[in-house]
Parts: structure tokens; C-alpha cells; sequence
């Protein structure tokens, strides 16, 4: 009897995990088909064309992929190389608390191009891939002017600190921060606007409402000071360097494919005021799906005319790990990591560049994202990558931050699924 298997079947969503198939014929062609739905209602699937080895067994952490979504042996392609059915949909976990995603997966006899009611799999079975490990307690934050969600560790504590932030979707987003907080992290999710009733839109970066975050954060029972971390992607990024130059109370910077200038919203803090460089949009590009290409739309920030807009990098006391998507079509990423590490001294910070590697670079479970509907936007928006080579940076990319953050922030030993 055919059989397939995912081991273990429940884990969290960057973790590893070993598909096999056993009591195939031997060298008999199959195909393996991955497949979830989200909390929309969009489907998400992958497949794979293997051929048996002489025990009748299909191994992905063993075997290559003849064709498909990918080839070659790639343990995890079933759900890295995950594509929705529907154009412009992102894979996001939004109630990391109440659910997994359930992904199941089918072998078919052959080489199965679709699958329809009358295509019967030759066995079947489902993962749990979680975003939260057991005993992660969430606690809505809605304190003075700070919105957002802290996801604690299980235990007493006191857990060290991040704060995570998303970019110009706005909103709450919660699930990398299920992860680090499975990882021993006490994490806000910290929303900046679109979000309760913060404003709808951003208009200015308001340092100050950052600032009361990182001191609401550092006063919990549960915290242990007196650093925190700052992890953010693209606005976010954004927001988290000009914290780490003026907030003292930041320690460790994870800036993913963001700026190092103000672009398009200024900064105030106490008074003190930085200019935005404003977005060029009639240089943005449509391409042939009619998706936005807004790559173009960022003045060169070498310019002496942008020189206030920069953010003032030679101000941050702690460390900085910049990670860059070198096929980033949303920023030019990889010029503003240069920008800002010539301004910094070389122990400062740890420069990780992907070539390949789209502007979404997000923990391993998620795949990638070339182009998607962004609220707020009239059309869908690029922002690139190559499936293999993001991949790749993906893994690796996560498994520096979490070291990271354990080595500036020295945390208590991750919790085990």
C-alpha cells in the first residue's frame, strides 16, 4: 500500500520537516502535490514529478525533482515552492493563536498536471505547520497611544525584547513574531497605522510613539532589559534604523530590504524634524500584467540635495544586521545598505546580501511573493525575487537573525515543538 508521510506532522513553520513516500513500485514516476487554504478562501499549491528508487521509496530530503514547481532535492519544496491559485495573492498567516495551516499532500500515479475529481491520489496525508509554539500567550496591546500584540514565551521569564514591524501595507501582522516568541523572545507587533484607531494612512514618521512602544515593552514584568531589538521589512526597516539612531534603549537592529534616508513621510521626535524625499511616481513602471513597478520612483539619495533626508546611521550605539534581496524590485535595497555601512564602523554591523532574492524576505515557511495586491495601492505591486535563490536566502537569511538577536539580547533557549 502507498503510503506518504510529513515527519513530524505538526511544527512550527520554519522548521524542517521530512516527506517520504513508501510502497511505490520501484522507478515509478509520480507526482507529489502540496496544497493549503488560506483564512481568505485562496488556495495555495505546489508539485513535484519524482521518480522512485529501487525500494519503491520517494525521499524529498534524499531525491531529486525531476520537473514541476522546481527541481532537484530540495527537502522542503512542497511548501517553499508554494504558488496561489489566483494571481497577486500573498501566503500570510493572520491568527497565528487559533490555527495552523493545514497543508495536504497527495501522490498521483504519473506525471498529473492538474487534479480534478476524477484524478485519485494514490495516498494522502496533512501537516500542521503552526506560527506559535505551545504555551505562546498572546496579549492584545492597547496602552496610552501603543497598538499592537505581544506574543510571550511560555515561563515566568524575564524574556529579552523585540519589537516587530511591517511596512506600507500597515495593519497587524503577527506571524514572525509568533516565531521569535517560540524562539524564547518576548515580541510586540507593533501596528503604526491602518490598524484600531490609529490613522489610516501615514503621513510622518512619529518617533515619540515608537519610543513610548519600546518603554511600554521594556516595562513588562515579563521583559528583561534594558536593550531591545527592532526587526522590520521595507517601511519598517525604515523605522527601525531611525529608532536604533535615536532610541538608546535599542540594542539590535534587523533591517530587511528597507531604506537608510526618509522617503516620502518625514521623521519628528521632540521636536527635531527630518525631511522626506518625495516619491517620483511618474517614474513608476507597469508591467505586462499590469502590476506596478516602483522601483524607479526612489530619487538617487546620493544627491547633496537629499543630504537631510538621510537617517543619521553614525548615531547608533548598538549593532545592525542588514539583510538585502539583491533582485528587489520595490528598493533598491542593496545601494542603501552600502549608504548606511559607509557611515558606520566596521563592528558595528553585519551585512547579509542575496542575489536573486525578492523584497519579501520573510521566515522559510512563507514562499515567495514576486507580486501581490497591496491595500491602499490601485494596483498590484512588483516586488521580485527568483524562486530557488530567495528560497535560499530565506533559510539562511532566518537563521542569522534568530542568532542575532540571541547574541545581542543573550535569550533564554528556544522552545521545542
Amino acid at each position: 500500500m502507498v503510503e506518504v508521510t510529513v515527519t513530524p506532522s505538526s511544527s512550527l513553520a520554519d522548521q524542517v520537516v521530512q516527506v517520504v513516500v513508501c510502497g511505490l513500485a520501484p522507478s515509478q514516476l509520480v507526482t507529489l502535490r502540496a496544497w493549503l487554504t488560506d483564512e481568505h478562501g485562496e488556495r495555495f499549491q505546489a508539485r513535484a514529478f519524482y521518480r522512485s528508487d529501487e525500494e519503491g521509496t520517494v525521499d524529498a530530503g534524499r531525491h531529486a525533482a525531476l520537473g514541476g514547481h522546481y527541481t532537484g532535492v530540495w527537502p522542503m519544496g512542497l511548501f517553499w515552492f508554494l504558488q496561489p491559485d489566483s494571481l497577486f495573492k500573498r501566503l500570510v498567516k493572520r491568527d497565528v493563536m487559533g490555527s495552523p495551516f493545514l497543508v495536504h499532500l497527495e501522490v498521483f500515479d504519473g506525471v498529473c498536471l492538474v487534479s480534478g475529481q476524477q484524478d485519485k491520489p494514490l495516498a494522502t496525508c496533512t501537516a500542521e505547520r503552526w506560527y506559535v509554539s505551545p504555551g505562546v500567550q498572546r496579549v492584545p496591546i492597547r496602552e496610552g497611544r501603543v497598538r499592537g500584540a505581544l506574543l510571550l514565551p511560555p515561563g515566568p521569564g524575564p524574556f529579552p525584547a523585540v519589537i516587530d514591524l511591517f511596512g506600507g501595507a500597515g495593519g497587524l501582522i503577527e506571524f514572525r513574531a509568533g516565531l521569535l516568541a517560540s524562539r524564547g523572545f518576548a515580541v510586540l507587533a507593533l501596528a503604526f497605522f491602518a490598524y484600531d484607531d490609529l490613522p489610516k494612512g501615514l503621513t510622518q514618521l512619529d518617533l515619540d510613539y515608537f519610543e513610548e512602544a519600546a518603554e511600554l515593552l521594556l516595562r513588562h514584568p515579563k521583559v528583561r532589559g534594558p536593550g531591545l531589538g527592532v526587526i522590520g521589512v521595507s517601511k519598517g526597516a525604515e523605522v527601525a534604523l531611525a529608532m536604533a539612531a535615536f532610541l538608546p534603549q535599542v540594542v539590535a537592529t534587523v533591517w530587511i530590504n528597507g531604506t537608510t534616508f526618509l522617503y516620502g513621510n518625514p521623521l519628528h521626535y521632540k521636536g527635531l524634524h527630518i525631511p522626506s524625499i518625495p516619491y517620483q511616481t511618474e517614474r513608476m513602471l507597469f508591467t505586462e500584467l499590469g502590476a506596478m513597478d516602483n522601483s524607479a520612483i526612489f530619487a538617487d539619495p546620493r544627491s547633496p540635495a537629499y543630504s537631510s533626508s538621510a537617517i543619521p546611521v553614525e548615531k547608533i550605539q548598538g549593532k545592525v544586521l542588514f539583510v538585502v534581496g539583491e533582485a528587489d524590485r520595490s528598493f533598491n535595497s542593496k545601494l542603501f545598505a552600502q549608504l548606511a555601512t559607509e557611515r558606520l564602523p566596521q563592528d558595528a554591523y553585519r551585512l547579509l546580501s542575496y542575489p536573486g532574492a525578492g523584497h519579501l524576505i520573510e521566515p522559510p515557511g512563507s514562499p515567495l511573493c514576486s507580486i501581490s495586491s497591496l491595500r491602499g495601492s490601485p494596483r498590484p505591486v512588483v516586488w521580485g525575487g527568483e524562486p530557488v535563490p530567495h528560497a535560499r536566502a530565506q533559510q539562511h537569511s532566518w537563521q542569522e537573525i534568530v542568532q542575532f538577536l540571541e547574541l545581542h539580547l543573550n535569550p533564554v533557549p528556544a522552545i521545542k515543538l
